[in-house]
């Protein structure tokens, strides 16, 4: 009973999905997308299952995403430009954070998801704290969240895959009011990985995320007691994001040559020019923003 129950929902989320998207939704009995759509190009990874190595599942992800469709077209209102600037084949996304909530990763997702051409699923890299949350580490593993570790990485850059890196970390997410729109330290991570395996670094720049629940103050204390890197106090006490208007900006693949065990100092030249890029990213969207909420 439950099993069927599920199964009604995940076909309805399914449906609901494609429709959002454009696709060609058959009558009852048929298979949702399997025809003329632009998701039958999404590479199948899974095992039996239908689950990769790392959790993934593609059929559960195109059914999950449903939601955050409806906050990407009605919500957030999102506006891509650049997109054509992603390269095919293995690609690091590396965008500034904001928000308290990682509103800004799910719409880069789901611009990759709807916008680029063709369709790909994005893999976005998570702290190592998140898969101590029940249920929301398996809900992010089946959606193709990771936790961030070189070797996760490399496998899957080996692969392919377009992954999202936030450098800013929980440093980007939790910032203050004061601080919006100021790129925080950036990690040398990505930039090691991106010199061991060759990858283009494409620059993304997220505006209106900092405007969705602006923080006013962290209870630090209150954070170390839950076990968690923030707890940021909003204008409405929680951080429930406002229906602010996004823009994301995709600039041109960098790509840099150097050692991946170079001096710290050397790499951070590196680093500084792919902050440079967001940063000037950002600076244009505010300029030619006329609103928060429009």
């Amino acid at each position: 009973m439950l099993e069927q129950l599920g199964d009604r929902v995940k076909k309805g989320l399914r449906q609901w999905t494609e429709r959002m998207a454009g696709e060609r939704v058959p009558g009852a009995g048929g298979e949702a997308g399997e025809e003329g759509g632009r998701f039958t190009a999404l590479a199948r990874t899974g095992n039996e299952y239908g689950v990769d190595p790392f959790g993934f599942n593609r059929e559960f992800s195109l059914a999950a995403i449903a939601p955050f469709i409806w906050l990407y077209r009605h919500y957030h209102r999102v506006e891509v430009h650049g997109i054509e600037h992603v390269p095919p084949g293995r690609v690091l996304l590396v965008s500034n954070h904001s928000g308290q909530l990682p509103m800004d990763g799910a719409m880069i997702g789901v611009a990759m998801l709807l916008e680029a051409s063709p369709s790909r699923f994005m893999r976005s890299l998570v702290d190592k704290w998140v898969p101590a949350l029940p249920y929301v580490s398996t809900f992010m593993a089946r959606m193709g969240q990771i936790v961030g570790t070189p070797e996760n990485c490399r496998r899957l850059l080996h692969a392919g895959e377009a992954i999202l890196v936030f450098p800013e970390g929980t440093r980007g997410i939790a910032k203050l009011w004061p601080q919006r729109y100021q790129l925080q330290d950036f990690g040398l991570g990505f930039m090691r990985l991106a010199l061991e395996t060759d990858t283009p670094i494409v620059p993304v720049a997220v505006v209106g995320a900092e405007e969705q629940a602006p923080a006013l103050l962290d209870l630090k204390p209150l954070a170390r007691l839950l076990g968690m890197p923030a707890f940021p106090v909003t204008p409405t006490g929680v951080p429930f994001p406002l229906p602010t208007k996004y823009r994301i900006y995709f600039g041109e693949p960098l790509r840099f040559r150097g050692r991946a065990d170079d001096e710290d100092s050397e790499l951070d030249k590196k680093v500084r020019t792919v902050k440079a890029a967001i940063q000037t990213q950002l600076n244009q969207g505010l300029r030619e923003r006329q609103g928060v909420f429009f």
